[in-house]
């Protein structure tokens, strides 16, 4: 096989060129796959626009992807060459005091590969055994590419704590926000709120259960909500956008000691917040930052059939037209919320 190959790169704002590339150092405990097929990712169109906080230009693309090993260090012994896998794309020290605990994500020094110049959309990925998963049998490839934002959904909801009959409201319906609504409902939620902008997402929305799906281009969602929840609000608020109005909504539709939880990735660092309303109705805003110990559970659900992707996952294109996939998600026309690139 080659040991130079192309790679994708968003070198300026708009703009992805493929690069070449050699194979990173191979250990023994390393897993080096053939990429079958990666999907592309909210944070990957933030970097798309140049406006990632965490990403400066250029950079390496692409972080949610499965693929079949092709070879194995010397001392691997959870895949074998042939394997169908998936690949935890964190990067973490596994020295420091969270990684020590087991709170990995936590990690002082915690990355992902694609910011320490391994991306996704290429032929070849090499990553440790201990990030990698088989992929179930009844799984395709294309499914197992959106097991990484199916975890990070998971780990937001996990982080809420829904109870039975709990009313949620989702900011967002985007991949990841359409992930949590189907999540939540599976945790035994009662009422569902969804609110986007765009009606083909949130006919999505419909589809996969929500009780309410809202338009916040044509009516105000947080009046919405408190009316149909008689003033109270919801419990649980998920924030999955990443903008300023969208976080102070997510605030705003909470009950009494309700809790937002905040998944977006906000271009804007600094923000304004109704702060008074946090301590005078004892609301929380929780962080909920990539996943730790989520992938196992993720495969496990998929594996049952408990979740269905095919609702999310809105287009397939090949390598080829990865310029233009980007672009169909960015356009503000288009009906896509997840492509899968596929690389054969």
């Amino acid at each position: 096989m080659e040991t130079i190959y192309p790679m994708a790169f968003v070198t300026t704002p708009g703009r992805v060129e493929f690069q070449e590339k050699r194979l990173p150092e191979f250990h023994d405990h390393s897993v080096l796959l053939k990429v079958k097929a990666a999907s592309i990712c909210g944070s990957d169109l933030h970097i798309f626009k140049g406006k990632h906080p965490g990403a400066p230009l250029p950079v390496a693309v692409g972080h949610e992807l499965s693929g079949e090993v092709l070879k194995v260090g010397k001392k691997v012994s959870k895949v074998k060459e042939g394997d169908r896998v998936v690949v935890e794309p964190i990067v973490i020290c596994g020295e420091c005091v969270p990684c020590r605990r087991g709170e990995y994500n936590h990690c002082d020094n915690v990355s992902v590969q694609y910011r320490k110049g391994q991306g996704a959309f290429t032929p070849y990925f090499v990553a440790d055994e201990d990030w990698t998963y088989k992929l179930p049998q009844s799984v395709s490839f294309e499914e197992g590419a959106l097991v990484e934002p199916l975890s990070v959904a998971m780990h937001g909801v996990k982080r809420a704590g829904i109870r039975l009959g709990h009313s949620v409201a989702v900011f967002g319906a985007g991949a990841v926000g359409l992930m949590i609504l189907h999540l939540a409902r599976l945790s035994g939620a009662g009422d569902t709120f969804v609110v986007d902008v765009k009606d083909f997402r949130l006919e999505k929305a419909k589809k996969l259960g929500a009780s309410h799906a809202i338009n916040a281009s044509q009516q105000d969602a947080v009046k919405y909500i408190l009316e149909r929840t008689g003033q109270f609000g919801v419990d649980k608020a998920f924030e999955a956008v990443g903008t300023e109005k969208t976080l102070v909504d997510s605030m705003k539709v909470l009950k009494k000691g309700g809790a937002s939880i905040v998944l977006g990735v906000f271009e804007d660092q600094e923000i304004r917040i109704p702060a008074n309303i946090i301590n005078s109705r004892e609301i929380a805003v929780i962080g909920s930052f990539a996943y730790c110990w989520d992938f196992q559970d993720a495969l496990k659900l998929l594996e049952m059939g408990a979740v269905k992707l095919g609702e999310i996952m809105t287009h397939t294109m090949p390598i080829s037209e990865l310029q233009q996939a980007f672009e169909l998600l960015m356009d503000p026309k288009g009906e896509a919320v997840k492509v899968v690139i596929q690389m054969d």
